[in-house]
């Protein structure tokens, strides 16, 4: 190889394999592995001296649906893909989601050599599906609650009069009257409910400006360390002051990592920890038609609580589900809403336990007055 192509080049083509975002593999005909590039062993957990000159089919042996993309190949002599079926399996890791493309490896004559595969991590692709999944769900339960809110509401309020015109007319001392503080107070909490119903399904409009995060989330903790100070709850801060201002609500933003960081800090038990961290994301962007990429900034909020159970990460975002004793369960979808108004994404991440991660990304969008 070092005969035909000119050492730059050479060079560059060494230089692109060990930096392109895909991993690269390839199997010559005997089915060693002669190419390992440093995404695969990232994807993989593998260096390249544990693969390099090993067998594919031997070190794969676990995954089926790999060793049948190289076996066809191989056989057909032609390209062929799974977009969307295959999970890598990884040691000490969670499967990885992958598309993966297998390629015939070919000589300067057309003889085939072996089998090339380029395999993409779909993980930031799936949670981006998630969230519009979500997105979709809300909607669609947002005009349920619309026309829900007004039909309860009237006669809600109707109820509480009566009950507060009825407490007028009884003695301190009847024991009716303490029935009707309870119908007066339940009343309000149902409109309570509502209301957060109707802010999840008609919300006000968005006021755009610029919005410096890093001040947000330090006001915010700053307030939250004076509400539990008795509960010694300890809050961790790694904002990066280099992060610019972005295009948001700012009353809306506050709202949504209020919630965030409360809800932390009510799942941690006393000498709990709470950490909240940002940065520029290196591996997500929003990309549209004729345009830069945008890139992302990350919020992550981290507590050393009890957790959630797996069975029900995929339900926290669900209105009307919530684990605690008290608490509508609006929150979490309310969060998702504001989110996904601002064209970001949440994930979250839990250990029963040991705690959760909850990960809020936003892009950096300009928006014009």
């Amino acid at each position: 190889m070092q005969d035909i192509i000119p050492p730059r080049e050479a060079q560059l083509y060494r230089q692109i394999l060990e930096n392109v975002d895909r991993a690269v593999i390839a199997v010559d005909r005997g089915g060693l592995i002669t190419l390992f590039n440093p995404t695969a062993q990232s994807y993989t957990g593998l260096s390249e001296k544990q693969a390099r000159g090993r067998s594919f089919r031997k070190l794969f042996a676990g995954q089926p649906r790999l060793l049948e993309l190289v076996d066809e190949t191989e056989r057909k002599g032609r390209a062929i893909s799974d977009p969307e079926n295959v999970h890598l399996l990884r040691p000490m890791a969670d499967p990885l989601p992958v598309s993966v493309s297998a390629c015939p490896l070919l000589d300067a004559a057309g003889a085939q050599e072996g089998v090339v595969l380029l395999i993409h991590d779909l993980t930031r692709i799936r949670e981006l599906e998630d969230a519009v999944h979500r997105a979709d769900r809300l909607s669609m339960l947002g005009t349920l609650a619309a026309g829900l809110a007004h039909e309860i509401k009237n006669p809600l309020g109707g109820i509480k009069g009566a009950a507060q015109l009825l407490a007028m007319e009884l003695d301190d001392n009847n024991l009716v009257a303490e029935y009707t503080q309870v119908m007066v107070r339940e009343a309000d909490r149902v409109n309570g409910i509502i209301e957060e119903l109707m802010d999840l399904a008609n919300p006000r409009p968005a006021e755009w400006s610029e919005v410096d995060l890093t001040r947000i989330l330090n006001d915010i903790v700053l307030f939250q360390k004076e509400a539990y100070r008795g509960q010694d709850i300890e809050f961790s801060l790694a904002l990066d002051p280099s992060i610019p201002p972005l295009s948001g609500d700012e009353n809306l933003l506050t709202r949504l990592f209020l919630n965030l960081i409360k809800n932390a800090a009510e799942a941690v038990t006393r000498e709990g920890r709470i950490e909240i961290r940002s940065r520029i994301s290196g591996d997500v962007h929003l990309t549209r038609p004729g345009t830069r990429p945008v890139p992302f900034v990350e919020v992550d909020i981290i507590d050393n609580g009890c957790g959630i159970q797996r069975e029900h990460l995929e339900q926290v975002f669900t209105p009307f589900f919530t684990s605690k004793t008290t608490g509508s369960g609006l929150g979490l979808s309310i969060c998702q809403k504001i989110v996904t108004e601002h064209q970001g994404f949440m994930k979250v991440s839990s250990t029963p336990g040991e705690g959760t991660r909850i990960r809020v990304a936003l892009p950096f969008i300009r928006r014009r007055s």
